[in-house]
């Protein structure tokens, strides 16, 4: 299935609670008689709250709105304007550079609970059927039965996976990989790392210690940190997620999580207030659940007219 089926597949929830609402307003501001005028008080504000109920964030719907309110009579219609808005917030998102050393060394990180551990196994799987040998690194040596959790996903992807005994060091962890990936020529290497918050110094520390040991092994590591989202939780998602994300000083990547259950807006909301651009999106459990993330068509499969 495309990116479009998986998309709107995924959001089949916000169809049925959000588009309808969408479109209501969509016809009233376009219809000819009001197409000659400017976009008026209620419209705006029916607006406002169709996106903010969908989860794209007080920021990214004030620009929408203000772009709405700015539309000439008889231009570009309101759901083309709120379209162009959203691809111009992805569009805006620096992507991440060609890594040029080899192995990749890529941080999978985030806060308690968002799915860091089953995103590593379906992203392994994911790599493995485009062609590449992926390597896993638990490096989660903080949380009770991790590397248990992450072996079950390695296997089911197929691939290799390195791990230490729970309480070791995973800075040790990381240098062990990199060295068994090199030896193996297993390309990337996926650091499955511990939940943390930037209140917690230690684990930053911890981190930032990973961070240098990585460094010292391959130039230019890590090359990617993908920050794991939950889109079910909405804008506290990303309240927290943007607190992981502030402590980090070479954030490559996102990675958001768009479960069966999410509004699906939350990744416009990335793009606009972390900068982050979205690698990858979760649409179900299953390990072949995860799809790399087309803008284009997500957009469309968010505000598509008829699906």
């Amino acid at each position: 299935m495309s990116f479009l089926g998986r998309i709107r597949e995924g959001l089949s929830r916000t169809k049925q609670q959000i588009l309808e609402r969408f479109d209501e307003v969509v016809r009233s501001a376009d219809a000819p008689e009001r197409r000659s005028r400017p976009v008026d008080v209620e419209t705006l504000e029916a607006l406002e709250e169709v996106l903010i109920t969908a989860d794209v964030g007080v920021g990214a719907s004030d620009r929408i709105v203000d772009a709405v309110r700015g539309r000439s009579p008889n231009g570009t219609s309101l759901r083309d304007l709120v379209k162009r808005e959203i691809r111009a917030m992805f569009d805006a998102v620096d992507r991440p550079a060609a890594v040029e050393h080899h192995p990749k060394v890529t941080l999978i990180v985030g806060v308690n609970g968002t799915g860091k551990t089953t995103t590593v196994g379906k992203l392994a799987n994911l790599l493995k059927k485009e062609g590449a040998e992926p390597l896993i690194c638990a490096a989660d040596t903080f949380r009770a039965a991790a590397v248990e959790q992450l072996e079950i996903w390695a296997n089911r992807a197929g691939v290799d996976m390195v791990r230490a005994r729970e309480g070791a060091d995973p800075a040790a962890v990381v240098f062990d990989a990199i060295s068994s990936g090199k030896a193996r020529k297993r390309d990337p290497i996926l650091v499955d790392t511990a939940g943390r918050l930037h209140t917690r110094l230690n684990l930053m520390g911890e981190l930032e210690k990973i961070r240098r040991v990585a460094s010292r092994e391959v130039p230019g590591a890590p090359h990617e940190s993908l920050l794991v989202l939950d889109a079910t939780v909405g804008q506290n998602g990303l309240h927290t997620g943007a607190c992981v994300h502030g402590c980090r000083r070479r954030q490559r990547g996102g990675l958001d999580q768009v479960g069966r259950h999410g509004k699906g807006g939350i990744a416009v909301a990335i793009a606009n207030d972390l900068k982050l651009p979205i690698r990858y999106v979760g649409v179900g459990e299953g390990i072949d659940d995860l799809v790399a993330f087309s803008a284009e068509e997500y957009v469309d499969g968010l505000f598509e007219e008829k699906w």
